[in-house]
């Protein structure tokens, strides 16, 4: 029996098998809005430092927020290979960059890849949740491993970290162990994006993270995972939430925001990660929703899209990461395109690269039901 045929979820994971996939469309990328707000740097996944309960954090009228960073190289996909989480904040005077969040000396991997921040209840302590890239010392592979640096805010935001821990270990079963040597852009293994959860209905502490199943070995097997703080203060694998075996490699960055009781899954993915003999998707903003934490999920909108890129533009924009506020951030990819390709017109490879925020929507909530305002 094949993956696509065997419906019966795993461990009490909710699947997502969409019929189809249209709706939303996100608004044109101009030139305007492509202009750096840390020059020399390109920069890609974000998050803001959050309260516990998802609220952004405002501190002295600034919010604090996380980049995935790298040099302007010719060829921006070499990015991924050099990436360092920078620290920036935003207050009425604009943007101030306050470099790189952690001291190389704490970095476990070659790189770091996405995560979350919590700014904890005393209003002092502060954990960055963040995914090591390879091994430091070690040559550059597709490695993943979730950890956590403990902080304090300081007049010059979060900062003073303790040296970074290893959260919790992929256990083959549930989830693939991702020690891939090499691998190709959007199919490799995931065990990533660790991001903060709260349950208002339990107070439980939870993380969030990009997986694939341990049970499947076909080239889609996209899952989002979870782990589970104990009352011990040890953080503790849990089951998948999302299933998406047989439809999707990678659901990347998934988050969740909570509207009148009801939990709100969001994820991004891309079309060439979609299976191609199913049914495929833009370059968008994804989502499920529950009435718990734990399940059962039920496909927002019908198909479980939110927003995508133009069919104009297809990959303007990606990453997207909705606040307790409900705004929606994400960055500016290959924007301009115009119907061009990179094969004809390699120069538009660093030319057509944005690598700066994308212009912030809003997103109303209405039942199951998401839209962008």
């Amino acid at each position: 029996m094949s993956d696509l045929e065997d419906l019966q979820p795993r461990f009490g994971a909710t699947l997502w098998r969409p019929e189809a996939l249209a709706g939303a469309e996100i608004g044109l990328v101009v030139a305007a809005d492509a202009e750096p707000i840390l020059p020399g740097l390109d920069l890609w996944d974000s998050w803001p430092l959050a309260h516990e309960d998802g609220r952004t954090a405002r501190i002295d009228g600034r919010e604090y927020w996380f980049f995935l960073s790298a040099p302007c190289y010719p060829d921006p996909g070499q990015r991924h290979d050099a990436a360092r989480i920078r620290l920036a904040s935003l207050g009425t005077d604009g943007w101030r960059d306050h470099g790189d969040a952690l001291p190389r000396e704490y970095s476990p991997g070659t790189r770091e890849w996405a995560g979350s921040a919590v700014l904890h209840d005393d209003g002092t302590s502060v954990t960055l949740f963040f995914t090591a890239a390879g091994r430091n010392d070690h040559e550059l592979s597709f490695e993943q491993r979730l950890f956590a640096a403990s902080g304090t805010m300081s007049d010059n935001g979060p900062g003073q970290w303790q040296a970074p821990t290893e959260l919790v270990q992929a256990d083959g079963r549930r989830y693939v162990v991702a020690a891939e040597a090499d691998g190709r852009p959007g199919m490799i293994k995931a065990f990533r994006d660790p991001a903060w959860f709260c349950d208002p209905a339990t107070g439980l502490r939870h993380l969030l993270f990009t997986a694939s199943a341990g049970w499947s070995d076909t080239d889609y097997n996209g899952v989002i995972g979870s782990v589970s703080l104990s009352a011990a203060g040890q953080w503790q694998l849990g089951d998948p939430l999302i299933d998406a075996v047989g439809v999707n490699n990678e659901l990347e960055r998934p988050h969740i925001v909570v509207r009148d009781a009801r939990y709100y899954l969001f994820w991004s993915t891309q079309r060439r990660t979609f299976e191609p003999a199913g049914p495929s998707g833009p370059n968008g903003l994804y989502a499920m929703v529950a009435d718990r934490f734990a399940g059962p999920y039920r496909p927002v909108n019908g198909s479980g899209l939110v927003a995508g890129n133009p069919a104009s533009e297809p990959t303007q924009c990606y990453s997207w990461w909705v606040t307790g506020e409900g705004a929606v951030w994400s960055f500016i990819d290959h924007w301009g395109m115009a119907g061009r390709n990179f094969e004809q017109h390699p120069d538009l490879l660093r030319s057509q690269f944005g690598g700066t925020p994308a212009p912030v929507f809003t997103l109303a909530f209405d039942g199951d039901r998401v839209t962008i305002v």
